[in-house]
């Protein structure tokens, strides 16, 4: 299912189908700023990208006035994820950022992408001041699809080395705070009261 025109340059997707354990209630669905933190992450990648799609279970996320495209490979972790997003758009670069990040924004989303679009890359990553690659807060070139494929094939699901073999170029971020997840009522509650 194509959720983009050929052509288009860009599209966004919001990675939705952890199981949100450690939370111990979906992660998308906290309260955020008179919103969901999912609706948050969402309208800041359709600021950036020009659209928004998530990828997760669509049941879940039926209330929301949003295009949901289900998993391909349910239960095969976040790379999965990726190749989903990338097997359903045509647009050249893709942003796809997980739905636990609530310190993105839109204006930062978009040097992201316009970082990615003059890179002559594959797949721009974002690395925080520690040198930690952010895959899941990324601009990913439809080009990439075969080969995160083939290393789902070969039952690869870290997404740092689905990436072998792709032009793959690291953006240094001065400030950590874009990454910052939120996995636990505890990271949650320090986040908001940090």
């Amino acid at each position: 299912m194509a959720v983009m025109d050929r052509g288009v340059p860009r599209a966004g997707f919001v990675l939705v189908g952890g199981k949100s354990s450690r939370m111990g209630r979906d992660k998308a669905a906290l309260p955020f700023r008179g919103r969901t933190l999912l609706e948050h992450i969402a309208a800041a990648v359709a600021e950036a990208a020009g659209s928004v799609t998530l990828v997760g279970a669509p049941e879940r996320y039926r209330g929301l006035d949003l295009p949901v495209i289900p998993d391909s490979q349910s239960g095969m972790g976040p790379l999965a994820g990726i190749h989903t997003a990338l097997s359903a758009s045509h647009a050249a670069w893709n942003l796809i950022v997980a739905c636990d990040l609530p310190s993105v924004s839109g204006p930062f989303l978009k040097m992201l992408m316009e970082t990615a679009e003059a890179s002559g890359s594959d797949c721009l990553i974002p690395t925080s001041p520690s040198g930690y690659p952010e895959p899941l807060c990324a601009a990913y070139h439809g080009r990439c699809r075969e080969t995160i494929g083939e290393a789902l094939r070969r039952g690869i699901r870290k997404v740092t080395e689905g990436l072998a073999g792709l032009k793959v170029i690291s953006w240094n971020v001065p400030e950590a705070s874009w990454f910052r997840n939120v996995n636990t009522p505890e990271d949650w509650t320090t986040y908001l009261n940090g």
